[in-house]
């Protein structure tokens, strides 16, 4: 049965709630609420850290519904931020998190990032992460092969 009508809005509505569910799974709590806010936020940081192209090529392995709010608000002219701080970087995420609850943001930047590991091609996921610089990179675990 499809909610839509339309296969590939119902196929990305489906992928979407797994990328949502994968976040609440690396959590260890919450609701798809929740797991909307830390993606959509964390996501917006990392986009607006990394150069234009690479943005681009990222943005094209996300499902078409994380696609869309990946780019929301958009403006590639003012990117990449110089900021490179972990402060900075979750002070974009607070800025953008539009959930009202006391979570960490550490915790949910890392959850969202356990799930691009897993959602995302090893290399893609792979070749955002190392654009980070080092302290950056030390909210993101290193993407790896599982069994």
């Amino acid at each position: 049965m499809t909610t839509t009508g339309l296969n590939t809005f119902d196929h990305t509505v489906q992928i979407t709630n797994e990328w949502l569910n994968d976040i609440t799974k690396h959590l260890g709590y919450g609701d798809n609420q929740l797991a909307y806010h830390a993606l959509r936020s964390t996501l917006h940081a990392l986009r607006d850290r990394i150069p234009v192209h690479e943005a681009i090529e990222f943005g094209s392995q996300l499902p078409m519904l994380v696609r869309g709010f990946y780019y929301e608000g958009w403006d590639p002219n003012d990117n990449p931020s110089k900021e490179r701080t972990i402060d900075a970087f979750l002070t974009h995420v607070a800025q953008d998190y539009d959930y009202q609850d006391d979570k960490n943001l550490a915790e949910l930047a890392r959850a969202v990032f356990l799930t691009i590991n897993d959602q995302v091609s090893l290399g893609q996921a792979a070749k955002v992460r190392d654009m980070l610089n080092e302290n950056l990179r030390g909210l993101w675990p290193e993407p790896t092969v599982t069994a």
